[in-house]
């Protein structure tokens, strides 16, 4: 449905608030877990579990398809909330509608926030889960070759920001990844080099202004707005790296840089696919299943599973 005039006035009333992400990200949470939660949890059909990370634990989700639908494969989840919020219980209706959609089962990751936990603790956590699949104990039925990282929006940075040090560390390199509108650039101020953020940085839920906060509260220094695993645009060099399936959001202020970022995979001689949902606002994947571009996204991620790839 395309967005008319008394929609847009309605987003740009919801898109200001007062205070920063400084001061409201503790509430955001508690209300983000809350709404993400499903009202009941059949017992069968999730495991809860921790893996060991020097000296902490991350805890991660897994989540089976219905019975009877389980199609071989895994979906290794990092959740969006710009590094500071989001968790495995404000994503849990996400990913139980994406194991229902995909038929495959899924994995979320519960990586330590910022700024508690700046960069790069939670990327770490996130490659460690990944390493341990690839390299450790695994899970049982689950080949290398069957694993798929996939990301929203923060959780699509993570994504990008494992496959580049996973190539780095020489210890594994997956095979696929499903970047979700994701952040790949370190600019989103009044002088950023994509439209996006100027044409949809304001009115559109998520503003240049939130970007830029969450950021400065991800980053442990400036330094890190050099840092290709902060911002894997940056990096020179994005050869041998998965097969991409990347999706945008017309109406959102990180359309043009997770694009940007799809074509730089591409120019590197990866094989991508970008695709572009009309109409669409940053994080619509969390949108409940019968909405139109959850139902869309789903047919390009399924066939970009079952084809083993992009062509």
């Amino acid at each position: 449905m395309a967005i008319n005039k008394a929609m847009r006035a309605a987003l740009r009333a919801v898109s200001y608030r007062e205070g920063s992400v400084a001061e409201y990200y503790p509430l955001e949470r508690e209300l983000k877990t809350l709404a993400g939660r499903r009202p009941l949890r059949p017992a069968y059909t999730v495991w809860d579990h921790k893996v060991k990370v020097g000296d902490h634990c991350v805890p991660v989700r897994l989540y089976h398809p219905p019975k009877g639908r389980i199609i071989p494969g895994l979906l290794v989840f990092f959740h969006g909330g710009g590094w500071v919020t989001g968790n495995i219980d404000s994503y849990d209706r996400v990913c139980d509608n994406m194991t229902r959609a995909t038929g495959r089962l899924v994995l979320s990751v519960d990586y330590r926030l910022a700024p508690e936990h700046r960069f790069p603790a939670g990327l770490e956590d996130c490659y460690a889960v990944t390493r341990e699949l690839f390299c450790g104990a695994g899970m049982a039925g689950i080949r290398p070759e069957d694993i798929t990282l996939i990301g929203d929006s923060a959780g699509g940075n993570l994504a990008a920001a494992v496959s580049l040090m996973a190539r780095d560390r020489q210890e594994f390199l997956p095979r696929r990844q499903i970047l979700l509108y994701p952040a790949t650039a370190a600019d989103h101020g009044p002088d950023a080099p994509f439209q996006s953020v100027q044409t949809n940085g304001t009115d559109y839920l998520l503003t240049a202004k939130r970007v830029e906060e969450y950021m400065q509260l991800y980053q442990k220094s400036p330094a890190d707005r050099e840092n290709p695993y902060f911002a894997p645009l940056l990096e020179q060099n994005l050869e041998n790296q998965p097969d991409t399936l990347l999706i945008t959001a017309e109406y959102d202020p990180l359309r043009d840089e997770g694009e940007a970022y799809g074509e730089a995979l591409r120019a590197a001689g990866n094989r991508v696919q970008i695709v572009r949902m009309t109409n669409a606002l940053h994080g619509f994947i969390s949108l409940p299943p019968r909405f139109v571009h959850v139902k869309k996204a789903y047919l390009r991620i399924n066939d970009f599973l079952e084809r083993g790839g992009a062509l």
